[in-house]
């Protein structure tokens, strides 16, 4: 599951060891794709992430942070979204069901499924956006770039 690597990853680049230059996760729930999310907000996933999947009093690290549920495709998108997307290319070009759209209009920027990933560095730019199917441990090579970029800046200042 993903958010056992994200947590993984958390503890590996906690922002305490790093000063500013630490990894932080910001996780915003969406139920756009297939319906998986039916949480109605942060509190009730949060409760479902401990009790039932993957469940066993799972917790999330302190430095992933559940947003409320929002929408990010479609008329309705956040803005957020709507920002980061426009900063960073589409890593796949295709939504391979068309069935499984449910928002409208469609954009070929759209996020595809839930867990696709966007690493943004220390000054809030989009670095990269990554597939839903990329794992969380498959990025690390780009989230110790992007640390030590922070670090490098932070001692030239």
């Amino acid at each position: 599951m993903q958010y056992k690597q994200l947590n993984e990853l958390l503890q590996t680049y906690r922002s305490e060891e790093n000063g500013n230059c630490g990894f932080r996760v910001l996780a915003f729930p969406c139920n756009q794709f297939g319906l998986q999310e039916p949480g109605e907000n942060a509190y009730e996933i949060l409760n479902g992430l401990k009790y039932v999947r993957p469940g066993h009093g799972f917790e999330l690290d302190r430095n992933l942070k559940m947003m409320q549920k929002i929408e990010v495709n479609g008329k309705k998108e956040s803005k957020i979204f709507t920002f980061l997307k426009s900063r960073c290319p589409v890593p796949d070009n295709f939504i391979d069901d068309a069935d499984k759209i449910s928002w409208s209009p469609v954009r070929n920027d759209d996020i595809t499924w839930n867990f696709e990933k966007i690493l943004i560095d220390h000054k809030g730019q989009p670095y990269r956006r990554y597939t839903p199917t990329v794992e969380p441990k498959e990025i690390t090579e780009d989230i110790e770039k992007l640390i030590k970029q922070c670090e490098d800046e932070t001692i030239t200042k």
